[in-house]
C-alpha cells in the first residue's frame, strides 16, 4: 500500500509577488527592443529645434517694429517647451548610453536654453518619479498657490481659503505665471544652499540665457514692445508646460503617507495617458504617455507609443486600472478635482482595489 505525504507550498512575500510581476513586464519590454536608444531620432529632433530656433530668432531681427512680433514671441515659447521636453529625455538618460552625455545635454538644454536648472531639476523630479503623488514625498504635490488634499485645503482661512475653494477655476489663469515661477526657481536653487553639481557653470548658462535673452529682444525691439515680447513668450511657455505635465497626474489617487504600494501599481495607478496619435506625442514631447514614461523613464520617448499595447494588456490581465483620457477631458477632471479637493471633498486615496495592493 502506498501512501503520499501533502506538503504544503511555502507562502509567497506580497512584496516579492509584487517585484517580479513588474520584472515580468520589463522582460517582455527588453525583449521587444523598447529600450534600445534611437540616437537617429534624437539628432532629427535636434535638428528641426534648431532651425525653428534660427527661423524664430531671424524674424525677431528683421521683422522689425510692429505687433506682429507678438505671433514670434508665442512661437518662441513653444520652442522653449519643445526645448525642455528635450532636456527632460536627456535627464532620463534617454538620448545616449553614456550617463555624462545625457547629463550635460540636458544640462546645456536646460540651463542654456530654456532658463531651468538642471540640478533643481533632477532633486524635484526624481522625488516625483520615486514616490508619485504621495504625500510628503513628491514635491509635485506639495501645497503651495495649490492644495492637493482636503487636509491641506481646511488648514487655510480668510482670503486663502476662498481662493482654494475655487483653485480648480483658478488654475490656469495661474499657470500664465508658471514660466516666471520656473525661471525664478532656477536661480534660487544656483544661488541657494542646497548642493548643485557644476553650480558655476550651472551660474554662467542661467545668466547668459536669463539676462542675455530679454536683453536682445529689447535692445531689438525697444522697452514697450520688448516688454509685451518677453511677456507673451512667458505666458506661452508657462501655459504650454502646464497644459502638458498637468493632465499626467492630477486628479489621480493622492498616495497617503502611510500605504506602500508595489513599483508598478505605483506608477500605474497615479498616471494618466492622454489619447491621442503621433502628432499628441510630438506636442506633448511624450509626456501624453505618462503611464508607460513612470514605468520606464529611461525609455526612448519615441518608443512609449509601441510599449502601450503590451503595458495595457499586462495591466488587464493583472487587474491593475490604466487610465486614459482625452486632452480637454483630462483638463476638465483636473479643473473639477482641485475644486472638489480645495472644497474638502476629495477622498485622498479614491482608487478601486487599494487595500488589495498594499504591500506595508
Amino acid at each position: 500500500m502506498s501512501t503520499t505525504t501533502a506538503t504544503t507550498a511555502p507562502a509567497i512575500d506580497p512584496a516579492r509577488r509584487h517585484t517580479s510581476l513588474y520584472t515580468d513586464l520589463s522582460r517582455r519590454i527588453k525583449a521587444e527592443g523598447l529600450m534600445t536608444r534611437r540616437p537617429g531620432w534624437y539628432a532629427a529632433r535636434f535638428g528641426v529645434l534648431t532651425l525653428g530656433f534660427a527661423a524664430a530668432t531671424a524674424l525677431l531681427l528683421t521683422l522689425g517694429q510692429t505687433w506682429w512680433q507678438l505671433v514670434v514671441a508665442a512661437l518662441f515659447g513653444v520652442l522653449f517647451t519643445q526645448a525642455a521636453f528635450l532636456s527632460h529625455d536627456g535627464a532620463h538618460r534617454q538620448i545616449f548610453t553614456s550617463g555624462r552625455k545625457n547629463e550635460w545635454a540636458s544640462r546645456t538644454l536646460g540651463n542654456l536654453v530654456v532658463g531651468l536648472s538642471y540640478g533643481w531639476w533632477m532633486r524635484k523630479h526624481s522625488r516625483h518619479h520615486a514616490n508619485p503623488n504621495k504625500v510628503g514625498h513628491d514635491e509635485d504635490i506639495r501645497p503651495g498657490a495649490l492644495v492637493f488634499t482636503a487636509e491641506h485645503a481646511y488648514a487655510r482661512g480668510g482670503l486663502r481659503r476662498w481662493l482654494t475653494a475655487r483653485q480648480g477655476w483658478l488654475f490656469w489663469p495661474m499657470t500664465t505665471l508658471e514660466g516666471l515661477n520656473l525661471h525664478v526657481g532656477a536661480v534660487r536653487t544656483v544661488l541657494g544652499r542646497a548642493p548643485v553639481a557644476h553650480r558655476g557653470t550651472e551660474i554662467a548658462m542661467l545668466a547668459v540665457r536669463l539676462v542675455g535673452w530679454p536683453a536682445l529682444v529689447l535692445t531689438t525691439l525697444g522697452a514697450g514692445l520688448g516688454a509685451a515680447f518677453l511677456a507673451v513668450e512667458l505666458v506661452v511657455f508657462g501655459v504650454y508646460m502646464a497644459g502638458c505635465f498637468a493632465p499626467s497626474h492630477k486628479g489621480m489617487p493622492i498616495v497617503p503617507k502611510d500605504l506602500t504600494l508595489d513599483f508598478l501599481r505605483r506608477q500605474v495607478l497615479t498616471s494618466r495617458n492622454i489619447r491621442g496619435g503621433r502628432a499628441m506625442d510630438w506636442a506633448m514631447g511624450g509626456l501624453n504617455l505618462q503611464v508607460e514614461h513612470h514605468l520606464f523613464p529611461s525609455m526612448p520617448s519615441v518608443a512609449l507609443r509601441e510599449a502601450v499595447p503590451i503595458v495595457r494588456a499586462y495591466c488587464a490581465k493583472h487587474d491593475v486600472p490604466y487610465t486614459e483620457a482625452g486632452l480637454f477631458e483630462s483638463y476638465g477632471i483636473v479643473v473639477r478635482w482641485l475644486n472638489e479637493v480645495g472644497m474638502g471633498h476629495a477622498d485622498p486615496f479614491a482608487c478601486p482595489f487599494a487595500d488589495r495592493y498594499r504591500v506595508g
